[in-house]
């Protein structure tokens, strides 16, 4: 079974915080490969709550994303995506907060318009 790319995954939903399997199945990355990221990439780190639950944030999601992206679609090794990920970083002007995603877009949008009723 080939892995979707990229612009075949699901759009993410616009929440403060996702467990792991919502991430395994925004990612479409087993729970424990995810476990396994976070000791390989270290701006990979959620926050863990209640009992050891991870819980990671939007910005975390788009993260695994890349790294994903990295490993499965351009070949990289993790040392490789590891480097790139720091190149990336450096090259970066400023520090980039969040990136424009329009599924998290539209839901924040629907949310809102059901507010305003």
């Amino acid at each position: 079974m080939e892995r979707p790319t990229r612009s075949e995954l699901p759009p993410i939903p616009a929440k403060r915080y996702f467990t792991i399997g919502e991430v395994s199945e925004l990612c479409a990355v087993k729970a424990h490969v995810l476990r396994y990221w976070e000791q390989e990439f270290a701006q990979l780190r959620p926050v863990k709550r209640r009992g050891n639950r991870r819980y990671y944030q939007h910005h975390e999601v788009l993260l695994i994303r890349r790294i994903r992206e990295l490993l499965y679609e351009e070949g990289f090794t993790i040392s490789g995506a590891r480097q790139r990920l720091e190149h990336d970083a450096e090259a970066a002007p400023e520090p980039v907060a969040a990136v424009l995603d329009v599924g998290v877009l539209r839901n924040e949008i629907t949310a809102i318009l059901k507010i305003l009723g």
